[in-house]
This record gives structure tokens, C-alpha cells and sequence, in this order.
């Protein structure tokens, strides 16, 4: 299952324009993995916050990109996991942003410069049914070839509840 997530994953990339996915492990390195002058492969910290609100069978979901540094980042992409499928037909996706599953959506944020925050992205979906509750993760998909050793900050998850109100995450 993960070797066919994977390849979804590097087909939607593809797509985008950022390149394809080199896989292996839980640390794998997507892309191209370019040395720095001493050889070493670039390090960069992603993080992501944002809110989720869910009402009426719709969730409207924004993530703000970081990159702690040291490294810049030439570009990445962040996915966009619930719970519950989504609801079946085009969903209206930002651009930038693809379907890549039944519940998963992958957008690129970007290049990102170290120690500092990427283009807000606004990400709304139709979730199949009207769920009471869904739970959303948040992390990066690909890393511009950059290596990522802490990987807590940029895994995300939250219980979102069909209320109307901001989760914030």
C-alpha cells in the first residue's frame, strides 16, 4: 500500500512540476538530492500551522509553511490527509494543489527560505456524507531534496468538529 501511495504521490509531483520521489524509508528524500560543497545533503526544519472549520459537509483548511533552517529549501510540497473520504467529482483545488487519494490532497508551497514562512495555502473540500467529526493531518509529502531530522513539528493532527468553529493547529 505504501509503494502504491508513494507512486501516486510522485505521479501527482510530476504533475506539479517539482520532479519525482526517490523512496525508501521514513527519512526518504524526494527529488533531485543535490550535495552542498561539502558534500553533505542540505538540512532544512518544515513546519506547519494553520485552522481547519468544517460546517455543512465542507472543510476549509489553511496551512502556513516554515522552514526553521538551516538550508533553504528550493521547493516542497505539504499533504493533506482526513479521516473520511472526500466527497466523489472535482473538488475546485487551489492551483497547485492535486488529488491524490480518496482523502488526501498534496499542494506545493514553494520555495522557502531559511528562517522564514511560505504563502499561506487555502485548501476547501467536499467530504463525502456529513461527518460529525474528522480527523486532519498535516505533513510534508517532499522536501526539495532536503533532509528533515525533525520530523515532529511537521506532522500535524487535529480533531475538527462539525461546529462551524476554527481548529487550530
Amino acid at each position: 500500500m505504501r509503494r502504491v501511495l508513494t507512486a501516486v504521490v510522485a505521479s501527482a509531483l510530476v504533475a506539479l512540476g517539482s520532479g519525482g520521489v526517490a523512496a525508501g524509508s521514513e527519512r526518504a528524500v524526494a527529488g533531485p538530492v543535490v550535495p552542498d560543497v561539502w558534500g553533505l545533503v542540505p538540512e532544512a526544519d518544515l513546519s506547519y500551522h494553520g485552522a481547519a472549520v468544517m460546517a455543512d459537509g465542507r472543510m476549509e483548511v489553511r496551512v502556513a509553511p516554515r522552514n526553521h533552517g538551516p538550508s533553504r529549501v528550493a521547493d516542497s510540497a505539504v499533504r493533506l490527509r482526513w479521516s473520511v473520504p472526500l466527497a466523489a467529482g472535482a473538488q475546485g483545488l487551489p492551483s497547485g494543489c492535486v488529488r491524490v487519494g480518496v482523502a488526501e490532497v498534496v499542494c506545493r508551497t514553494g520555495a522557502l527560505a531559511a528562517d522564514a514562512s511560505g504563502e499561506r495555502i487555502e485548501v476547501g473540500v467536499r467530504l463525502r456524507g456529513r461527518p460529525q467529526e474528522v480527523v486532519l493531518e498535516v505533513e510534508t509529502a517532499w522536501s526539495g531534496g532536503t533532509v528533515d531530522r525533525n520530523r515532529g513539528n511537521d506532522r500535524q493532527r487535529v480533531l475538527v468538529l462539525e461546529t462551524g468553529d476554527a481548529y487550530y493547529f
